[in-house]
């Protein structure tokens, strides 16, 4: 009979290989989304990619706090996890041949990365402040963690609106997608989201189990390998999304996930009572 601990890793090998099958093609047909809608790259990764991916980290956030009461693990994982995104930027420069990658990504990304920034800074200076800031809230929900919210969502609604008014030009090869038509393009993404989320949601727990099961636990070590575990779509849609040439979408999913984790903190703060 297997031993236990063999059995909780050949569960995470599992989880792995789903989310490999499944956000190589939830990438590409992310990219068939865009040439069809004619909704950028960015857009796609900012929003539907970023969210999907970042599952994960919304359902470990919020167990953490409400089934266990480890607002600590909560954070490092959130925290840990934008950590681990911003590397895959490297790992996405060694693996793109034709030079720096961030040279070759549009401008718009800027917007990206500053607004990252400013939710992180908010988080960094509400952790430095301590109890100072623990008696400003609405009921038993931070303010700041409203700020981001808000801040999250205003963002989105602007760079929609940019986008609507300012499309991408056109590509001048030939569309690579025409032979599926829209409502196959929209069912295999919506499997693959599935897919994704379930396995990115099952490895979560996995890894739990195998932080627990190695005595790591809550500790520092415990966290980051969460926030690894949790950041395995991204890494796997990042990677596929470079392969097919949608740089913008890459990079947008890395900046967009990292926005939405932040995000996150708003929901784990509403379960942590």
């Amino acid at each position: 009979m297997l031993d236990s601990q063999v059995l909780i890793w050949l569960q995470y090998l599992a989880c792995l290989a789903i989310i490999l099958f499944a956000g190589t093609r939830l990438a590409r047909y992310g990219d068939a989304i865009a040439e069809k809608t004619g909704l950028s790259g960015l857009w796609i990764g900012l929003v539907l990619l970023a969210a999907i991916t970042s599952v994960p980290e919304l359902v470990t956030g919020i167990s953490s706090v409400a089934l266990v009461g480890l607002p600590d693990l909560a954070m490092g994982t959130l925290l840990g996890s934008c950590l681990f995104n911003l590397t895959l930027i490297a790992l996405l420069d060694i693996l793109y041949r034709k030079g720096p990658i961030l040279s070759h990504v549009r401008l718009r990304h800027i917007a990206l990365a500053m607004v990252g920034t400013v939710l992180i800074a908010i988080v960094g200076g509400t952790i430095l402040a301590g109890e100072t800031l623990s008696v400003v809230k609405l009921g038993w929900i931070g303010v700041p963690s409203i700020v981001i919210l808000l801040l999250y969502l205003v963002a989105i609604r602007q760079f929609f609106r940019f986008e609507r008014r300012h499309p991408a030009p056109p590509e001048t090869s030939s569309p690579r997608y025409a032979h599926l038509p829209m409502k196959t393009v929209y069912f295999r993404f919506t499997l693959a989201a599935l897919a994704v989320i379930g396995a990115g949601i099952w490895v979560s727990f996995v890894g739990d189990d195998i932080a627990a099961s190695t005595g790591w636990g809550a500790s520092f070590v415990g966290g980051l390998f969460l926030a690894i575990s949790t950041s395995m779509p991204e890494l796997v849609v990042t990677i596929a999304a470079l392969r097919l040439g949608a740089i913008d979408m890459a990079v947008a999913d890395i900046l967009g996930s990292n926005m939405f984790n932040i995000t996150i903190i708003f929901a784990v703060d509403l379960f942590y009572t």
